[in-house]
């Protein structure tokens, strides 16, 4: 049997909080590791995870991408430490930090000797409301796609938008997110503490909504359903949600560390994201702390999601808000139960071991395939 990989690279485009972020820190510090010896490169400042990265043992080299000047310097900087590592598996994780990898590891020199993954984590974007630098990386992505020896996707809808949008990879499979079900579980403790900090009584249907202030998220439909409920309270949480208009059944916490906590403390899950989700974090971070959840038709949220709370359609504040009224009328007991069935579905199925022994199964047979070129390298599935 093909022994597990001796080294890897991983090259991500950054270490904000954010989903894909909070996948690859997940991974690799989950134990036993993939590998004897990981490496993870950040393109930009790693600021979110650096130090519990570092604390489990993991190394972490930041390049300095997030100056122009940096660029160029710390692509020879990444070739460099690929040349002199000798890493079995170069992992490249969002799109910057996948152009990056396949350029170092050409410039490397070890392109023949070293596989090259490349990792999907989101689904069609909107790319009208991002910055040139993205649409760049995106179409460049695109047009490069059939150079790494393997592409992996955490979600069918991520695999299927990239399709359309002109990828071809000469492999790829899908690897759903892992959820950390020991962090985020019930928490009756929690929940009372947290309540009693912000001042919300037990009886009070709490909502959730994590997420970074983004054009993806869409907000505004979430806060206009809102408007609709003013005997429903909703925590906000992420980067930029401190600075969103204020409302008497609004609770702004900005960017926290104690998410499991603050969605212990919820009755409802929310994702109102418009576009580009795959695989959401949050929703099955919330059903994992026994929350039903709601979400628009986005990525593969149905196929998270089950039986186990409602999908709605995409940007339509009115379905959202009926949704969340609907969930709101059953009783105290139904919403449990339905609760319960979604902390199942996480376990059966999006649990973080199930994750690493996907990872850890796909890595043992990339190395047990020839370099570009063998036979059978070519499916898609």
């Amino acid at each position: 049997m093909t022994q597990r990989p001796r080294k890897i690279v991983y090259v991500t485009t950054g270490f904000r909080v954010g989903g894909a972020e909070g996948m690859l820190a997940r991974l690799v510090t989950a134990e036993p590791r993939l590998a004897d010896e990981i490496i993870v490169v950040s393109l930009l400042p790693a600021e979110a995870y650096v130090e519990r990265l570092r604390a489990a043992g993991v190394a972490v080299v930041e390049l300095g991408f997030d100056r122009l000047s940096g660029i160029l310097p710390g692509l020879m900087k990444l070739a460099r430490l690929i040349a002199r590592e000798r890493p079995d598996i170069v992992q490249g994780w969002m799109y910057h930090g996948d152009l990056a990898a396949l350029i170092a590891l050409v410039l490397s020199g070890r392109r023949r000797r070293t596989r090259l993954l490349w990792s999907l984590r989101c689904s069609e974007l909107d790319l009208r409301r991002y910055g040139f630098s993205l649409r760049l990386a995106v179409r460049a992505s695109t047009t490069l796609s059939r150079w790494p020896d393997l592409i992996t996707a955490n979600s069918a809808a991520g695999l299927k938008a990239h399709l359309l949008l002109g990828y071809r990879p000469r492999r790829a499979e899908i690897i759903a997110n892992g959820i950390d079900i020991e962090a985020f579980k019930p928490d009756p403790a929690a929940r009372s503490a947290v309540r009693n900090e912000l001042g919300i009584s037990e009886e009070t249907l709490v909502l959730a909504h994590v997420a970074r202030v983004d054009p993806m998220k869409d907000h505004q439909s979430f806060l206009v359903a809102l408007a609709q409920l003013p005997e429903i309270v909703a925590f906000l949480v992420g980067s930029g949600t401190e600075k969103l208009p204020p409302s008497a059944n609004i609770v702004r916490l900005g960017r926290r560390d104690d998410i499991a906590r603050l969605l212990a403390a919820a009755d409802v899950v929310v994702s109102s994201s418009s576009f580009g989700e795959a695989f959401s974090n949050v929703i099955a971070e919330g059903m994992a702390c026994g929350l039903p959840a709601i979400a628009t038709d986005v990525g593969d949220a149905r196929s998270i999601i089950g039986d186990a709370g409602v999908v709605v359609p995409v940007s339509d504040p009115a379905a959202l808000a009926a949704a969340i009224r609907a969930l709101a009328a059953e009783s105290r007991t139904a919403r449990h139960r339905r609760g319960e069935r979604a902390r199942a579905r996480i376990l059966e199925n999006f649990s973080l071991p199930q994750a690493v022994d996907r990872y850890r199964a796909l890595y043992r047979s990339v190395l047990a395939h020839s370099l570009p070129g063998a036979k059978g390298w070519g499916a898609v599935r």
